[in-house]
């Protein structure tokens, strides 16, 4: 295909980079449809994937769809484009997240382009322990630098914040695996077996830390039937958050947009993520996450760092399922 050619086999490759995304529960909650006329592609909204009891708001359907829009944009850049990304371009679309114009050339590739398009494939969430080697300060340096870019804030507390952190995400999962609506819902997602293109497959599921130091997400939700055997944790674990200065729909966007910038430069160093999301599906716990000696802030996602092994791949939906047909 020629480089610029919006046809078929570029559209698979764009969609395809974007479903790649994180997303709450693996549950892909994008759609796509192409304006052909325009050169756009809109990322749309998938309402019937969200998780309405754990997500009342859409708060983590916005972060997981600015995640894909990251993800398209690294794609676009990586086949030649200059791609021109608005954010909640038509009010009254609501559903319309994003709209991503690819109708000029790149004159000069973007540095590191490559490196992120190709981490692209190679970055899943880590469910298991870390060696416990620290991140390098320059390392961090880096991923602080790619949620700047993003107009969102990479914050890297010390180690008694990190202990206040790691005490509330334990209490919201306390009331997570216990609350019947969330725990149900929770449920809901892991399934067996590599059938469905979406949720989490049981394989993929993590242990819980013998010595509950690290609150790890109870996916079967106390059901000891579903468990893995124990492990132990890394005792000194690298938390960062993803902040933004606001707290609107399109903050949450841009938080996405920063967590898979984030996400991308580890994958390029070699390190591992795992996503402690427990505290932020609830909003008392939420609000106390914040660190106000750090201005008035909304943190958005805790992020564990660290270094380990790749991590299983979890199920993806294929382009076709969601891109619009009248595409």
């Amino acid at each position: 295909m020629s480089i610029l050619a919006l046809d078929a086999a570029a559209l698979e490759s764009l969609v395809s980079a974007a479903v790649a995304a994180p997303s709450l529960h693996n549950s892909q909650p994008w759609r796509f449809r192409l304006r052909p006329e325009t050169s756009t592609l809109e990322v749309r909204a998938a309402r019937a994937r969200a998780l309405p009891v754990m997500d009342p708001a859409g708060r983590a359907l916005h972060i997981s769809v600015g995640a894909a829009v990251l993800n398209l944009r690294v794609a676009a850049r990586h086949l030649g484009w200059a791609p021109e990304v608005r954010l909640l371009p038509d009010p009254a679309d609501p559903d319309l997240l994003a709209a991503v114009q690819l109708d000029t050339a790149a004159p000069v590739r973007p540095s590191l382009t490559e490196a992120l398009y190709t981490a692209i494939w190679h970055r899943h969430s880590i469910r298991t322990p870390f060696t416990g080697e620290p991140v390098p300060p320059a390392v961090l340096d880096e991923l602080a630098t790619a949620a700047r870019a993003e107009d969102a804030h990479l914050e890297l507390p010390d180690h008694e914040e990190t202990v206040r952190l790691l005490e509330l995400t334990a209490e919201a999962e306390r009331r997570s695996t216990t609350d019947p609506g969330r725990s149900t819902e929770s449920r809901a997602w892991i399934h067996s077996g590599d059938l469905l293109p979406y949720g989490i497959p049981a394989r993929a599921l993590g242990p819980q830390d013998r010595d509950g130091h690290l609150p790890v997400r109870d996916f079967t939700a106390l059901r000891p039937a579903g468990h893995r055997t124990p492990a132990t944790f890394e005792r000194e674990p690298r938390i960062a958050l993803i902040v933004t200065g606001r707290d609107r729909r399109a903050d949450w966007l841009r938080a996405g947009l920063a967590l898979e910038h984030v996400l991308l430069t580890a994958t390029v160093h070699g390190v591992r993520a795992s996503l402690l999301h427990q505290a932020m599906e609830w909003p008392s716990l939420r609000w106390a996450a914040r660190e106000p000696h750090l201005g008035p802030g909304h943190v958005q996602m805790l992020i564990r760092l660290g270094y380990g092994p790749e991590g299983a791949p979890t199920p993806r939906l294929a382009a076709r399922d969601v891109l619009d047909p009248r595409s």
